[in-house]
């Protein structure tokens, strides 16, 4: 039995609790918050959210969480079997994070935590976004998933990051980046959401910021 760890308002947990549940692996949620208590580091080195509690050991650090889930539980894998088109997820699921949702949390703290980020931070996010959202056309093909037919670790990642993009450059910029440079995303962020886990996800997601926006 797998324990997922941290909460689902962010974007890295929901990208392995959805793994974890289209790989139809057992397993439980346990809420953590990021931090720096030494109970927490001795399971997540750097404090940070999500990790998982194997039969083996911990794990952090999303990426690691989600191949390791693929390399231990085999059925319904969400790799492709062939080397190259392995490869082009990997390639998609990092441009994704490194440049994409990465660049796009420098916003986080005024679009979500009521603070401010300075002009000269929001003009060099929105060039770096912009010029790293111009290139996932080039990458994904939304025919209707994001590497084509098939569900796979692309769509784990890029269904919850580019959501999470979306939201954020709408707070700050007031138009949502995501959709003025990929066409087809709203489609495709159906599509995702038409798979039963997916909702799943969705609506575990919408409760839980429900929840944390009335404690603030």
């Amino acid at each position: 039995m797998i324990t997922l760890y941290g909460f689902a308002i962010s974007n890295y947990y929901n990208k392995i609790k959805l793994a974890l549940m289209e790989k139809e692996i057992a397993f439980i949620e346990e809420y953590v918050e990021p931090g720096q208590d030494e109970a927490l580091l001795k399971m997540s080195p750097l404090g940070k959210i999500p990790f998982i509690k194997t039969t083996d050991g911990y794990l952090s650090e999303s990426q690691a969480i989600l191949e390791y889930l693929e390399d231990a539980f085999p059925a319904h894998p969400l790799y492709p079997a062939d080397a190259f088109e392995r490869a082009k997820c990997r390639e998609l699921i990092l441009h994704l994070e490194l440049n994409v949702e990465l660049v796009a949390r420098r916003l986080a703290p005024e679009a979500y935590f009521g603070k401010t980020v300075s002009p000269e931070i929001k003009e060099e996010v929105r060039t770096k976004l912009e010029v790293a959202l111009k290139g996932l056309p080039r990458l994904m093909i939304l025919a209707p998933y994001a590497l084509g037919s098939r569900f796979t670790a692309a769509d784990v990642v890029a269904w919850p990051h580019l959501q999470q993009v979306s939201s954020t450059t709408q707070k700050i910029y007031g138009k949502d980046l995501v959709v003025e440079h990929i066409p087809g995303i709203q489609a495709y962020i159906k599509t995702v959401e038409s798979r039963p886990y997916a909702r799943q996800v969705a609506e575990d997601r919408a409760a839980a910021l429900t929840e944390f926006f009335q404690k603030k």
